[in-house]
């Protein structure tokens, strides 16, 4: 578990995403993917039952014994504030209302995020599109891991803790890579969910409010539908920078696995990525791929050639419009 990894540096590139021009060729030949844009008319339903369901497990945990509480916690509560915050990312591309509606995408990503406890979703959407426009991009994307990550979580058993703590990692990244003035939204956001959880511990007690934080502290560590976070970017083989996971735990988390077709057509639902994938067949059954999330955690730890630094990155020229 102390063995070293080899690489000590990012893996820097002078070439352009790939998704930009990969997107411009399909559409050429494919002109009928344009149909499959635009919002998910089930997905504000989707998440106003997640919610709902949350808010029912807080009424049920609030007089368990602690064994229980924290049982449930991780087989339930983390599964589904972890596909929560997958909705959330399916809301931040205005799927829920569709672009001539983005204020109320936004103000519906604040209320989906009240099951999660920690008020993150203004925040995400402003970094998640400079990382969609931007990948990789050296002080931009903040889904790139810092130097100081690369350098340190170097051996086994450090990668398994890099893992394990990767909320905090995700939730520090931005104040360190691009850090960026506060919003009204992000206060806003930060004032509904302090006030929500407030009232679930004064209304029902300490367990719910424990159930809500660990849950989402969980389900985004050392679990099996964190996976996502290793796949969709880290260079497990040189020349690729996204990977695709076709596996069933897609049906948890708004086929967020689709990453290539989610990157090259990121204002097509979830729902309809596997249409695209089938549509362009010859553009995607040759690239590399997953089906297990677990497998892909497992590899990440054990692989003495894997790392944080396993990322593509380039320096960005000319005009930068971040969000």
């Amino acid at each position: 578990m102390g063995n070293r990894v080899a690489r000590e540096d990012f893996e820097w590139v002078y070439t352009d995403q790939p998704h930009a021009d990969r997107r411009k060729e399909i559409l050429a030949k494919y002109p009928e993917i344009k149909s499959l844009m635009g919002p998910d008319p089930r997905l504000k339903w989707i998440v106003c039952s997640m919610v709902a369901i949350q808010f029912l497990a807080f009424y049920l945990v609030k007089d368990l014994p602690w064994k229980w509480v924290l049982f449930w916690t991780y087989v339930f509560g983390s599964c589904v504030n972890h596909s929560m915050t997958l909705a959330i990312h399916e809301i931040s591309h205005n799927t829920a209302f569709g672009n001539n509606r983005a204020k109320w995408n936004r103000l519906f990503a604040i209320f989906a995020n009240l099951p999660v406890g920690l008020p993150y979703s203004a925040s995400f959407k402003r970094y998640h599109l400079d990382h969609h426009r931007y990948l990789g991009g050296d002080g931009v994307d903040v889904d790139i891991p810092t130097d100081f990550e690369g350098w340190f979580f170097c051996t086994r058993f450090r990668k398994l803790i890099w893992i394990i703590f990767q909320p905090l990692f995700y939730a520090i990244r931005p104040l360190c890579i691009n850090p960026k003035p506060i919003s009204q939204l992000e206060l806003l956001n930060v004032a509904v969910q302090f006030t929500f959880n407030a009232l679930l511990y004064w209304i029902w007690g300490v367990k719910p409010v424990v159930y809500m934080m660990m849950g989402s502290m969980l389900g985004m560590g050392l679990h099996p539908i964190s996976g996502h976070f290793i796949a969709e970017h880290y260079m497990f083989l040189k020349g690729h920078e996204t990977y695709s996971y076709y596996g069933s735990l897609n049906l948890l988390t708004f086929n967020v696995g689709y990453h290539n077709e989610h990157h090259d057509f990121p204002s097509i639902p979830g729902c309809r990525l596997p249409m695209v994938k089938k549509i362009a067949a010859e553009y995607y059954e040759d690239l590399p791929c997953y089906t297990s999330w677990v497998k892909v955690l497992y590899d990440f730890i054990m692989d003495d050639e894997l790392s944080p630094y396993s990322r593509v990155k380039r320096r960005l020229k000319g005009d930068i419009k971040q969000e």
